[in-house]
């Protein structure tokens, strides 16, 4: 998943080449330059509603424990929808690459660095902490990892360390990370401007294809096939929200899509089968990619500036804690509602996502918003004359 960047237009570095020009009406919020995309915000929301759905309602597992039965039980018709909930995934990285491009865009490496730091670390830590300590109570028969693993875990390096995880969506940050490293080293350190991304996004597609074909592990980890059309697509995407008109960007987000639903239905789909109700035929998942393609898109030429409503930008803050702890608290809750209270199926799965939302708005509140500015200022460089 990615972690909410503070959505806003960057000013071009000195001397990097000013995009072409283009209608004002063009801006995302049909303000100035520095308007916050709050359509984005939104997307960003729906994509981590539909994760939270394939995770309660969509695949078996831990939820099965949690329901008392296969979820297939519990939502017979929606099941089959929710289990194209994970693909939420997916999109996300395309906001991902969107928006690490348009908040890279101008800034220094340290400045970069102590944003993602910031901005992913606080709430991290905290839901590190709570699910830890919620699975080491004596009622819930989830089982905790051990200490020194959950301490690996306040790293966000456990996926390569191979230590047990403590939020099972960690695995999206792990890929966060080096989307993150790639951007920084290969555009921000040298100075990001157009032709560098372009180049970026080219080289990127063409090295990952190349060690999807090598069967390399390191080559696996460091160009990530499997994710990397998905950034790259998002990269291209907000170049077409500087310039509609650029033929560059249109061939960057088209082969993106082409590779990226390629791999989409390779990794996601399976003949049908009765024993794994989470079937998902191919033609399914190519529209689910496709849409949220579409939807990054009219974002980013301007077709939803309309939805400009300020309780976005809340919605938007809460995305990323609550994609970090629904999973793990949302097996607790809903076994709490659903087996102790004794709460339908239809009415458990709405209230297990309200209260995950509120305890993302707790996070927000009381975690993020004193914690984020603090570890920003000590980390970014300082004023020049300062």
């Amino acid at each position: 998943m990615t972690a909410p960047a503070g959505t806003t237009l960057p000013k071009p570095s000195p001397g990097a080449p000013a995009p072409r020009e283009r209608p004002a009406a063009r801006t995302i919020s049909g303000g100035p330059r520095g308007a916050r995309l709050r359509a984005l915000d939104g997307l960003r929301l729906i994509a981590a509603l539909m994760v939270a759905c394939y995770h309660f309602g969509g695949r078996d597992g831990e939820i099965g424990e949690a329901w008392g039965s296969s979820p297939a039980v519990q939502f017979p018709t929606a099941s089959q929808l929710f289990a194209y909930g994970c693909l939420g995934v997916q999109i996300f990285f395309v906001i991902s690459g969107f928006v690490i491009c348009m908040s890279g865009w101008g800034r220094p490496l340290r400045a970069f660095f102590a944003s993602r730091v910031s901005r992913l670390f606080p709430a991290y830590w905290a839901a590190i902490i709570l699910v830890t300590a919620v699975f080491a109570l004596p009622w819930v028969t989830y089982e905790a990892v051990s200490p020194s693993d959950a301490l690996t875990n306040l790293t966000m390096l456990q996926m390569p360390l191979g230590v047990d995880r403590v939020l099972g969506v960690c695995w999206t940050l792990w890929a966060e990370l080096r989307f993150y490293a790639l951007f920084a080293l290969c555009v921000i350190l040298p100075g990001a401007n157009r032709q560098r991304i372009v180049l970026f996004c080219a080289v990127w597609t063409l090295a990952a294809a190349v060690g999807e074909a090598a069967n390399e592990p390191l080559l696996d980890l460091v160009l990530m096939p499997e994710y990397a059309p998905f950034f790259i697509g998002g990269i291209g995407l907000y170049l077409l929200h500087l310039d509609r008109r650029d033929m560059t960007a249109w061939g960057i987000v088209s082969a993106s899509w082409l590779i990226g639903q390629h791999y989409a239905v390779d990794r996601l789909w399976h003949p049908a089968d009765p024993e794994f109700f989470s079937y998902r035929p191919s033609l399914g998942i190519v529209a689910v990619v496709t849409l949220g393609f579409v939807a990054v898109g009219a974002v980013a030429l301007g077709h939803l500036r309309w939805a400009n409503w300020p309780w976005l930008t809340v919605a938007g803050a809460l995305t990323y804690p609550f994609y970090l702890v629904h999973e793990h608290l949302g097996w607790v809750t809903v076994h709490v509602l659903h087996r102790t209270l004794g709460l339908p199926a239809y009415a458990t799965l709405p209230l297990t996502i309200a209260a995950m939302l509120v305890t993302a708005w707790l996070l927000y509140r009381w975690v993020e918003t004193p914690l984020t500015p603090r570890i920003k200022r000590a980390l970014a460089p300082p004023r020049r004359g300062a």
